[in-house]
Formats: C-alpha cells, structure tokens, sequence
C-alpha cells in the first residue's frame, strides 16, 4: 500500500512539472518577437488583439497547475510558525505592499494590451518607452524579485515545493529572454543598464542613482 502511495505520488509531481514546463513553454513561445513577426506578416489585423489574447491565455492556462498544485494532499515539508509565520507573512505583505506601489510606474493599459486595441496598433515591438522606475534601479525585473518573495514565504509540500522551484527556474530563463527583446528594442542603453543592476536579487554595490536611471533614459530616448 505505502509503494503504491509512493508511486501516486511521484506520478503527481510528474504530471505537475509536465503541466507547468507546458505553461511556460506556450508562454514564450508566444512572447517571443519570432511569433508576433510571423503573426502580423501573416495576419496583421489580428496585431491589435494579440497582447490581450496573450494576457487571456496566460491566466486561463494558470489554472491547471494551480489547481494540481493547491489539491494537492501530501505530506508538509515545512511550515512557518510562531515568529517564522509572522516574519514570513510581513516579508510577502511588504512585497505585496511595493508591487500595488510600483504600479504607478508602468503603463497599464500597454501591458494589459488595451492601448493596443484602442489604438488598432499593429507593430510587434512594444511602444512604452525605457522607463527606470525606483525599484528598477535595484532589480531589472522587480516584478518577478516580489513573486519569488511570495513564493517562497510559503508553506511547502512536495507539489508547492516542485511549484516553486519550476516557477524560480522559469523567471530566471525568461528574464533573459525578456532582456534580449528589450535590447533590441533599447540598443546601448540597455545594455548599459544590464551591466549596472542586478536581474532578481538586489545587491547594494549594483544600483543605480537617480541621476544615472535619468541619464540613461534620456539617451534611450535620443536613440
């Protein structure tokens, strides 16, 4: 009973990794600057939708890992209690906390993919400009440095756990893979920026001075 346990377990994590390695397979296969070339070669009256199908696909697509991931019954590796649970839940509420404030700093409306639509645009790069927010001058990605965060603040079991680690490996890959569109959108500044601050950790040697962040965006500008 306890080998056939085992075996269902291990069948479970293995359709999990498969199901979230699916997930960001489609991901950036559609994010990629490859697919939205071939996409408004080959259709380009569909240009104006694809950012808002891509956000719909992503969050449709979330569901069955995430479900696979919270139904999951095993065994708790580890649990945050006592001062752990207080520390951890403050650690991800101050990551909440600066994400909601970081909003103000990034064009909604383009990332949602609705300026897009309103506008009938139809070039596959993206239109916002480089744009050096306070939290960018610590973390390239900062979004994904606070998801990291609220992962990891969290109880773990096997599946959680494999969650965490799929989606860490994820945002490490696909930060690069980011990177490489916004230097070609960017040129030379951004990879000025690339050399000056840190992808997912922060480190308080690499950062950069509003000056410098100011500097910087107004030669992407004049580029």
């Amino acid at each position: 009973m306890e080998q056939a346990q085992t075996l269902l377990s291990d069948t479970g994590l293995a359709v999990l990794s498969g199901v979230w390695l699916a997930y960001f397979l489609i991901h950036s296969v559609l994010a990629s600057l490859a697919v939205k070339r071939w996409v408004a070669d080959r259709y380009p009256a569909l240009m104006p939708a694809y950012r808002l199908f891509f956000n719909l696909l992503a969050v449709l697509l979330l569901i069955p890992p995430l479900y696979l991931t919270y139904s999951w019954q095993g065994p708790w590796l580890w649990r945050w209690t006592g001062i752990g649970w207080w520390l951890g839940n403050g650690v991800a509420l101050s990551a909440l906390a600066l994400f909601y404030w970081s909003l103000r700093y990034y064009d909604i409306s383009e990332f949602m993919g609705s300026r897009q639509w309103r506008a009938r645009e139809r070039k596959v790069e993206d239109q916002e400009r480089f744009r050096i927010s306070p939290l960018h001058r610590h973390v390239r990605h900062p979004w994904y440095a606070m998801g990291l965060v609220l992962i990891w603040t969290r109880d773990m079991n096997p599946a959680f756990l494999l969650t965490a680690i799929v989606i860490t490996l994820y945002f490490m890959v696909g930060s690069r893979l980011e990177e490489k569109k916004l230097t070609a959108y960017h040129g030379d500044a951004y990879r000025r920026y690339l050399k000056r601050v840190p992808g997912l950790v922060p480190c308080p040697w690499r950062r950069l001075t509003p000056d410098e962040a100011e500097e910087l965006q107004r030669d992407a500008r004049r580029s």
